[in-house]
């Protein structure tokens, strides 16, 4: 077990390997549920074209959209599209590349189905065994006399073997669609390959400076919205903690007297963790300054220019007395918050 919690807090703190590690099982998914899965090729000429094409595509378009939805970055991409400028102005760039890393990521899955399907060729051969030249593979004279439609529908019996009676027709005719199949598989894993690499390769040689710039900030954003989230909770957590602390002194007066009494020393100890608890709630202690901070964290984020406290302790106190009056807090759940740095609303992304 402690195995298995180190490699998932690993995981947790490495955003992009967690990432990595979904698209591998997805991709992994992708050719599994293709092996389990039971082809089965109506062999009828209204149905067969649909169901082989169907199947070429519908799987890798589910994937794609499940690539985006097990996917974390995406909530923070919509919340940084959607949120107020406040502050903090918008860069696109930011968001086009955040869109991007996703996109890649979600195509793995689907690549890896259509390159396993062109691969089999099942799919293809339901798809165009109608489109054939029945001539072209070895006796054909128990077509002669037949109609066109009544040739479509011996046709599209080929991919049924237990429906097509002349089995070294069938045998030739569907390895010739097989291998159409797997050249269409081949050149696609070519192209996407060719892809990756042109990407790979060409992105440096332009605007590489632009793309450590975006790339730097849009870890920003990731990091920025776990530590917020964390702090939240941590904050939720010593709330709590002193909320229910104060009820029961209030409450069980006599009991808190009993414990006072003989054990001081653990008293102490409590006092020293209550202390722990008031400072983590850094000056907020009522539930309206809890929802301002909050409010005003998503419509008006503080900007991205962070100097140093120039006059020490003391000017600390004035700017967590400034920066409460300005989210609407009471004096005095302020006025006792020291803070060494504190940001100035300028920001150049």
């Amino acid at each position: 077990m402690d195995k298995f919690r180190m490699m998932f807090q690993f995981l947790q703190s490495n955003q992009e390997s967690f990432m990595n590690g979904i698209c591998g099982i997805m991709a992994l998914a992708s050719a599994q549920m293709y092996s389990a899965f039971e082809f089965s090729c109506p062999c009828m000429p209204e149905y067969n074209y649909t169901y082989g094409i169907g199947l070429l595509i519908i799987p890798p378009i589910w994937f794609f959209m499940l690539g985006f939805v097990l996917n974390n970055n995406v909530s923070v991409l919509a919340e940084e599209w959607k949120r107020p400028t406040g502050r903090r102005r918008k860069d696109p760039t930011i968001l086009r590349y955040m869109f991007c890393s996703i996109t890649q990521r979600s195509l793995i899955a689907p690549a890896v189905w259509v390159s396993v399907t062109l691969m089999d060729g099942k799919s293809f051969l339901c798809a165009f065994s109608i489109n054939l030249d029945i001539d072209r593979f070895g006796n054909y004279s128990f077509v002669k006399g037949m109609s066109e439609t009544e040739k479509i529908k011996l046709l599209a019996r080929i991919p049924c073997k237990d429906l097509f009676e002349h089995q070294e027709i069938r045998v030739a005719a569907s390895r010739y669609i097989k291998c159409i199949s797997q050249a269409c598989g081949w050149m696609f894993l070519l192209m996407m390959t060719f892809t990756a690499f042109l990407i790979r390769a060409i992105r440096p040689c332009f605007t590489q400076a632009a793309f450590l710039k975006t790339k730097y900030w849009s870890h920003y954003i990731d990091i920025e919205r776990k530590m917020f989230d964390e702090t939240c909770k941590e904050h939720a957590k010593s709330f709590a903690k002193v909320c229910i602390h104060q009820y029961f002194e209030n409450i069980s007066g006599e009991m808190h007297s009993f414990h006072h009494r003989r054990k001081d020393e653990s008293d102490d100890e409590d006092e020293e963790k209550r202390k722990s608890d008031e400072e983590k709630l850094l000056g907020i202690r009522a539930q309206d300054d809890m929802n301002k901070v909050l409010w005003n964290w998503h419509t008006c984020k503080p900007a991205l220019a962070l100097r140093k406290d120039m006059d020490g302790e003391n000017n600390g106190k004035l700017n967590g007395e400034a920066n409460g009056a300005a989210n609407g807090f009471v004096k005095g759940h302020t006025h006792d918050v020291e803070k060494k740095e504190w940001a100035v609303y300028y920001s150049k992304v």
